[in-house]
């Protein structure tokens, strides 16, 4: 593998997990604002997604 191909995995990676994110916080949004759920489970749903989110940016 290059250092081209790393790079673009690299962003590949970093794109799916803002992807990711995203989707996991409009979801545990819409869910808090139907009253479906409270802040404290928002948070807990989205830490995963924010992990996920650093590693990935940290690997870039």
């Amino acid at each position: 593998m290059t250092d081209t191909d790393d790079a673009d995995a690299d962003s590949e990676a970093l794109s799916d997990a803002v992807e990711t994110f995203l989707s996991e916080a409009d979801t545990a949004y819409e869910e808090y604002d139907r009253g479906y759920t409270d802040a404290d489970a928002v948070v807990r749903r989205l830490e995963p997604a924010i992990e996920r989110l650093r590693s990935a940016a940290d690997e870039e």
